[in-house]
């Protein structure tokens, strides 16, 4: 029996009270819609059907229905009646079954088949589900966020799946590719020294989006902003992924880590308009997405076939109700939106100047301590990095990406821009008063390269995923150091390794925010794939005897994140912009001759003197010239001694990175550069390490 009295209209999606569930959803333009309980995910005919009444279960636009007695576990959907006039932006579809936008649990069947969303006809057996969920039903034991500052932050960027699936992982056979077997590896994490994990997405997505044969192994291919993605998770009940993730998140910030969510509010997964019928374009299609002037076609500035009306209004509350659940449900830190320009478009895509959904994010106060970062730009050219809306975002600096990856492979034109990344890159970000941690700064991650296969192909080779190598972009700022791909040569393969030392210590002496992607720290090779999106195999999965492969790198790796996060190096205790660190900072330029910067396009050299503390002195060299240099060394203006030499990249581990009370001691008034290379000397430091 239904009692129609206690129902209402919010909270959106399925609310658990003592006595029942009430359920609320939104759609403007439907005729009737029917509430499906099932017993089990897989049964192609619902236990029970709620049809609501339009008169009596129906709030302005939004349809609910308080069913008694029901408890969290219930496997539901929703079916939905109304208009199919594709060149009015409308397509409903009554024999779809639809997943609830606001459901917090998805239950998938096993014969789960993206095809049968695609065409007409009746697709409840093999339809994704809904699952009832109690948020409340948790112990944290006193979890909370981290709150780390961005002055503190170390970023890997990693894949839950690809961080343990591969067999070498040591995690049992049912853990692999899990939140509970990235568990297991935190020790892993904690003694490399990262700060914060940046999570590849996590939201429910459609592995079968992708080529015949292929499986969507990345995750941008969300079906539900809620939901946390149920192939990740060990348990086997419906509710499993839901405790499993905050599992993770709990033993993650016990470790001191902090966990980052690489969010995709731009699109979905139901494509353009041959795609599948799954939940948002079921319940107002002309709603969720921005349409094309033909009405029956999506505007695509994703390149994903659709793109989410982020900025309609209920679409907008959706997205800061989604970020509200995973920090307050799921005590996720922060926040990477993947191309974030897209929420700065209106309802026909053009570009706003104050766009309501950011601004809204912006100044949130549940969002006001978490960490947002903008992947400021879009797939249809707009390109926003340095001038992203609002105060509180940090942006992927991927001019920090192509001007480090142009110098070290001796681009001419490169040292004046290699400086600015330097620094900061205070040509971009030196307009606006904000903080020095503006840029994230990377030179790899996901999409791309990894950071062996940049020193290693000079072209991309992703025939594997079927596409006959159109896929991925072309313009990767490679060299291969003589060879395409691997090679016994030691010549060769030692320059290469000196390369990814070189890239990987710019990236965490520059001013910014680092972010180091998955595998780089022990030569992860992806075979020249640099779009692997597809590939769920050991093409993208961490491989775990790469530990001892490369353990040089490894330890190199560890040392470098050590000294960013020391006292000596930087210190947190005192906010400042990053046009006050550059007024205030006791830095002076050179060449290989003192206080003769060379900044001419030929140049393939640089040196910086900078006072990172009082007493402290650091020397930093850097050449991507062929041969051997002569830089000539400053006074170090102390009776204490002369230069001693902390990094030099060209030596073999371990005289590559020194400890501070062993290293070597420079003798003269010149150091030496190997070609390739960066060296790091320091004088007037105490003894101790």
């Amino acid at each position: 029996m239904i009692d129609r009295s206690d129902s209402t209209c919010f909270p959106l999606g399925p609310t658990v009270y003592g006595n029942g569930v009430n359920f609320s959803v939104f759609s403007k333009n439907a005729d009737a819609v029917e509430l499906l309980l099932f017993d089990h995910v897989d049964d192609g005919t619902p236990a029970r059907v709620i049809r609501l009444d339009p008169e009596e279960d129906r709030t302005y636009h939004y349809w609910h229905v308080f069913v008694p007695g029901l408890v969290p576990g219930q496997v539901y959907g929703w079916r939905v009646r109304g208009p199919s006039a594709p060149e009015r932006g409308h397509r409903f579809d009554a024999g779809k079954v639809l997943l609830d936008p606001y459901g917090k649990a998805v239950a998938v069947p096993h014969g789960y088949s993206r095809m049968a969303a695609s065409q007409p006809g009746d697709n409840t057996a093999v339809a994704m589900k809904s699952v009832v969920a109690d948020l409340d039903d948790y112990d944290w034991e006193g979890d909370g966020l981290l709150m780390r500052p961005f002055a503190r932050t170390v970023i890997y960027e990693a894949h839950v799946a690809g961080l343990t699936k591969n067999p070498n992982s040591g995690v049992a056979p049912e853990k692999r590719g899990t939140y509970a077997g990235l568990i297991e590896k935190i020790p892993y994490l904690k003694d490399l020294g990262i700060t914060a994990i940046e999570l590849m997405p996590v939201f429910q997505f459609d592995d079968q989006d992708a080529p015949p044969g292929k499986t969507n192994y990345w995750g941008y291919a969300p079906v539900s902003f809620f939901a946390p993605h149920s192939g990740y998770s060990s348990r086997k009940d419906n509710l499993g992924p839901l405790d499993e993730f905050r599992d993770m998140v709990k033993a993650l910030h016990k470790a001191g880590i902090e966990v980052i969510l690489d969010v995709v509010y731009n699109h979905t997964a139901e494509g353009d308009h041959r795609g599948p019928t799954i939940s948002f374009r079921g319940f107002g299609n002309d709603i969720y997405y921005v349409l094309d002037n033909d009405r029956a076609r999506f505007a695509n500035y994703t390149g994903t076939g659709n793109t989410l009306n982020a900025n309609q209004p209920i679409v907008r509350r959706m997205i800061i109700d989604s970020l509200h659940f995973w920090v307050d449900k799921m005590h996720v830190d922060g926040f990477r939106f993947d191309l974030a320009s897209i929420l700065s478009r209106d309802e026909f895509g053009r570009p706003m100047e104050n766009p309501p959904v950011l601004w809204d994010i912006e100044s949130d106060p549940i969002l006001a301590g978490v960490k947002l970062i903008a992947e400021a730009w879009d797939a249809a050219g707009l390109y926003q990095v340095g001038r992203f809306i609002g105060d509180n975002w940090k942006e992927w600096n991927g001019k920090f990406r192509d001007d480090v990856r142009a110098f070290l492979r001796g681009e001419e034109g490169t040292v004046t821009r290699l400086a600015q990344r330097l620094m900061g890159s205070p040509d971009i970000y030196g307009g606006r008063e904000r903080e020095p941690e503006q840029s994230v700064n990377f030179v790899t991650c996901h999409d791309g390269f990894s950071l062996n296969d940049l020193v290693s192909y000079n072209h991309k080779h992703n025939e594997t995923n079927g596409e006959e190598n159109r896929d991925g972009t072309d313009y990767n700022l490679s060299w291969n150091c003589g060879f395409e791909g691997p090679t016994d040569d030691p010549a060769i393969d030692g320059l290469r390794n000196r390369q990814i030392k070189n890239f990987i210590t710019i990236t965490l002496i520059s001013v910014g925010t680092p972010m180091l992607s998955m595998g780089d720290e022990v030569r992860l090779t992806r075979y020249g794939n640099n779009n692997s999106y597809c590939q769920d195999n050991e093409t993208s999965w961490f491989d775990w005897s790469l530990l001892t492969r490369h353990a040089d790198m490894l330890r190199f790796t560890k040392s470098l994140i050590a000294l960013r996060l020391s006292r000596r190096y930087a210190k947190a205790e005192r906010s400042m912009t990053l046009n006050e660190l550059l007024r205030k900072a006791r830095m002076s330029w050179h060449g290989v001759k003192l206080g003769e910067p060379d900044w001419a396009d030929h140049s393939h050299s640089l040196a910086v003197t900078l006072e990172v503390e009082k007493g402290l002195l650091f020397h930093i060299m850097l050449s991507s010239y062929w041969g051997p240099l002569e830089f000539e060394l400053p006074p170090t203006g102390s009776a204490r001694g002369s230069w001693r030499r902390l990094i030099d990249t060209s030596l073999e581990s371990p005289d590559d990175f020194c400890a501070w009370n062993l290293a070597p001691r420079i003798a003269g008034d010149e150091y030496q550069l190997q070609s390739y290379s960066v060296a790091i000397l320091f004088a007037h430091a105490t003894e101790e390490v």
